[in-house]
């Protein structure tokens, strides 16, 4: 019985995390984007 519920938790747990996960993506990629447009390579960079 306790293993069922910690399934079922875990399954919710996994499904929010998904759903956030996927709600972000848009601007995630609008960062990166940014990221790229501002040349950060990977945070490297040189010293001056």
């Amino acid at each position: 019985m306790a293993r069922r519920v910690l399934m079922a938790e875990a399954v919710l747990v996994g499904g929010l995390a998904l759903a956030i996960l996927i709600r972000e993506i848009p601007g995630l990629m609008r960062e990166v984007r940014i990221w790229r447009m501002a040349g950060y390579r990977s945070g490297a960079r040189h010293p001056r």
